[in-house]
């Protein structure tokens, strides 16, 4: 074999193993590692966990190479070992490019699923569909139900994340500036007893309640994922865009509108080179379960996102500040001031 003929060879070997899954052989792998190979590649974003009818339902993104982004769910017994369930596809019109970016919350037995359409720029807006087993699912029939007004944005509402607080579903997005480079996080509001349509939502800000200032964060904050403890909302937070890395930070606050940064610095960094979020450790997704022990769900990458998974880390309580336990080593993760 000639010269050229093996670095032909090499370079061939080197982009078929790029498109691989992440191999716990040549990967530092966490306890709980998850993603989707359903359409040929390995492709697992945004995620979001429920418990409902005796297991843990895990909603994200899927990619179907050539077709778009769609949503997929994965089952599980233990939140460790997940298996593939079922997906959700393109359905109504405003759907048609692709979905993303799921958000569950469990509400009257039922699941209720808020997502954003993908693909169209500026025109993408937050959707609503509901499910009696988890799997499939009714969309509501005003879908897009919601996207932003003011002249501080595009118009475009993406990332969404529910919590009740006071009466009310509080409705968490993305956003961006009009030049379309910053992006930043907006809330909105609708009555618990509504159907969440279009007509049930008001915009609960003029600006944004969260927006990138500190050097980490770059142009991008997104991704909100807001939890309530001890009468007050947490809101872990996805800071500058993929692989630049994005990190994970969190802010506090008592209205769930105005929002204090508890750190200068992100409280869960992309992992170091040769692990398997070397790229990114991004867009959180919070879930408490039955019995108050809480976790944060979040995607990463070792190859600048030609592969996508998830895994999880614990989420305890120094008084009123949050630290992350990672499973199999115990490592923690503080707020650095």
């Amino acid at each position: 074999m000639n010269r050229i003929t093996r670095t032909a060879l090499c370079t061939a070997l080197l982009v078929f193993s790029a498109r691989l899954p992440l191999r716990a052989d040549t990967v530092a792998m966490p306890r709980m590692y998850y993603t989707d190979t359903s359409f040929g590649n390995a492709f697992a974003k945004d995620p979001d966990v429920v418990r409902f009818a005796g297991r843990y339902l895990m909603y994200y993104t899927a990619s179907r190479p050539g077709k778009g982004l769609v949503i997929g769910i994965a089952e599980s017994t233990d939140m460790i070992q997940w298996t593939k369930a079922g997906d959700i596809l393109p359905e109504q019109g405003c759907e048609e490019k692709g979905i993303a970016a799921p958000a569950a919350i469990v509400l009257g037995g039922k699941v209720h699923l808020f997502y954003q359409t993908y693909g169209n720029g500026p025109k993408d807006a937050i959707c609503h569909a509901v499910s009696t087993d988890g799997l499939r699912f009714v969309r509501n029939e005003t879908n897009p139900v919601f996207r932003p007004s003011g002249q501080w944005n595009c118009g475009r509402a993406i990332d969404a994340d529910v919590i009740e607080h006071e009466g009310k579903m509080l409705l968490y997005w993305a956003t961006r500036d009009p030049a379309y480079k910053v992006q930043m996080i907006g809330v909105a509001a609708a009555p618990m007893d509504s159907d969440f349509g279009r007509d049930a939502w008001r915009q609960c800000c003029d600006g944004p309640i969260l927006k990138p200032e500190l050097p980490w964060e770059k142009n991008c904050i997104e991704a909100a994922a807001v939890v309530r403890r001890n009468d007050r909302l947490y809101m872990f937070y996805a800071g500058a865009y993929n692989n630049e890395p994005q990190q994970i930070g969190c802010a506090v606050s008592d209205d769930g509108i105005r929002w204090q940064r508890l750190s200068t610095r992100p409280l869960l960094p992309n992992g170091d080179p040769g692990t398997w979020n070397a790229s990114e450790s991004g867009h959180p997704g919070i879930f408490t379960d039955d019995d108050g022990k809480m976790y944060l769900f979040f995607q990463g990458n070792n190859d600048r996102g030609k592969t996508w998974g998830l895994s999880k880390m614990y989420v305890r309580w120094d008084g009123d500040e949050p630290y992350l336990i990672r499973p199999g080593d115990n490592h923690r993760f503080d707020l650095v001031k």
